[in-house]
């Protein structure tokens, strides 16, 4: 029997999509997963894919059916299961081989499995996918983290799954090691800023503007034809139109309002502060999420203090739909800048050479983040690869209008006490980083005050105390 170009473990629903998506392209997959009866069910399925589709009841017959050097798909769960997986399947594997761990795994995990491999083992790759379950069956954006030998064997398979926008395909080696699962980790970070800043801007639309939740998706759907033009729009808009069987109300008036995580932006979030970038969007969806989860502790609050929203409501005419379109754009725009920031430190850091363009273009199809100013990013980064986004010149007017919808939205909500954490935090970066004298000189004091730590003065080079003696008794 014919051999298969690449094999998969874990045929969940990702790892199933995506192993029907890679014989789909004229691929042959060997497939494994250790439940016996989801292997069963997926090749009963398969259809007519079942030609291209080698089932494989041990790892070692997966091994034994795939074509040399022999790449393998992980998609399972992170963490100790890939750890664990791995062990098992470098027994039948040899040096050439690859290993390739396609999860949400952190970035560090996969810089230390690579580390622990001997000179005879197979080599191993991390790399992000991003697109959902619909994303693996049709075309994902893919970022892959490992060397350019591992990467030349699996390119033509990954170019011909991915998503393509322009005909180029939404895949890209990111660099080495852990590059691909960081960049992957980024990507979720702004995924999490920007769900966190459209929900915000519902909320105001919901509780201040009190529109239905079929108003407020004929909202979205025209934003989706503008500057906002994005996947998180769009699905917003279908979101809000869904009715619920059970009570024939809008799905979203049903859901509890506790938002899960798994990790990746909370990562996201930690590897901005070790690296010394601000991501304020980012820090603050993780922790309106966290704050979303404590349904108890939010409803002792709300008796003992009286719900947030307070005063006038919000009148729904054309200049605050307008506003709040600008605001949306403005603190998305933050949220991206903060994210290629983030991106350019850790390239440094880790000497990845990350290509912040290339990494723009292949989020364009595919991935949950797609939206319309991908090109531009992309086009800013490629004229200056090391520059902060919020200096394109594309971007300086961008939010130099937007900015004014997103100040006056931020200010009116906290007047009314409508919580836009997220936005605000959008605006107050925007604005520290256009302040060319901020406040911190008297931190500065204050730390030399207390621990003799010294500052610079704007008149005169070196370091410098101040005249407050040896600081606290």
């Amino acid at each position: 029997m014919q051999r298969a170009d690449i094999g998969l473990i874990g045929l969940g629903v990702m790892g199933a999509n995506l192993a029907l998506n890679i014989a789909e392209k004229g691929y042959r997959i060997a497939v494994y997963d250790r439940e016996a009866p989801v292997l069963e069910k997926f090749y009963a399925t398969a259809g007519a894919l079942q030609a291209r589709i080698i089932p494989c009841e041990t790892m070692e017959k997966l091994a034994e059916n795939i074509t040399k050097p022999r790449p393998i798909i992980l998609l399972i769960k992170a963490g100790a299961p890939v750890d664990s997986e791995m062990a098992k399947l470098k027994a039948f594997l040899e040096k050439g081989d690859i290993i390739i761990d396609s999860g949400n795994s952190d970035y560090r995990d996969t810089m230390r499995r690579l580390n622990t491999l001997n000179e005879n083992d197979p080599t191993f790759v991390g790399m992000g996918i991003s697109g959902g379950a619909e994303g693996a069956r049709n075309g994902p954006s893919m970022m892959v983290g490992g060397t350019q030998e591992a990467y030349a064997r699996i390119e033509p398979i990954l170019n011909a799954v991915a998503a393509r926008y322009n005909d180029e395909p939404c895949s890209a080696l990111m660099g080495p090691d852990g590059a691909g699962h960081f960049v992957k980790t980024v990507h979720n970070g702004i995924e999490y800023a920007d769900m966190q800043m459209i929900a915000e801007i519902y909320g105001i639309l919901r509780d201040a503007c009190h529109l239905e939740a079929k108003e407020i998706a004929a909202i979205f759907e025209r934003w989706n034809k503008g500057a906002l033009n994005s996947y998180l729009i769009e699905i917003t808009a279908e979101v809000l139109k869904a009715i619920d069987p059970a009570t024939g109300k809008p799905v979203p008036d049903v859901i509890l309002d506790a938002a899960g995580q798994k990790g990746t932006g909370r990562w996201a979030a930690i590897e901005s502060q070790i690296l010394g970038v601000p991501a304020t969007g980012i820090e603050a969806a993780v922790a309106a999420r966290s704050i979303s989860s404590l349904i108890i502790e939010r409803e002792k609050m709300a008796t003992a203090y009286g719900e947030p929203v307070a005063g006038s409501t919000f009148k729904a005419d054309p200049a605050l739909i307008d506003a709040l379109e600008e605001a949306l754009l403005a603190a998305k725009i933050v949220a991206y800048a903060q994210g290629f920031a983030v991106m350019a430190a850790a390239s440094q850091e880790h000497q990845w050479s990350l290509p912040l363009a290339t990494i723009a273009r292949i989020w364009r199809a595919g991935c949950i983040i797609r939206s319309q100013f991908l090109d531009e990013i992309g086009e800013a980064f490629s004229q200056d690869a090391t520059g902060s986004l919020l200096l394109a010149p594309a971007f300086i007017e961008k939010m130099d209008a937007a900015s004014q919808g997103l100040r006056k939205i931020v200010a009116q909500a906290i007047t009314m006490g409508i919580p836009v954490p997220a936005l605000a935090s959008a605006i107050s970066y925007f604005d520290a980083f256009r302040q060319k004298r901020g406040s911190a000189n008297l931190i500065q004091a204050q730390r030399d005050f207390f621990g003799a730590h010294g500052f610079k003065r704007i008149d005169q080079q070196g370091d410098f105390h101040g005249p407050w003696g040896d600081g606290l008794d």
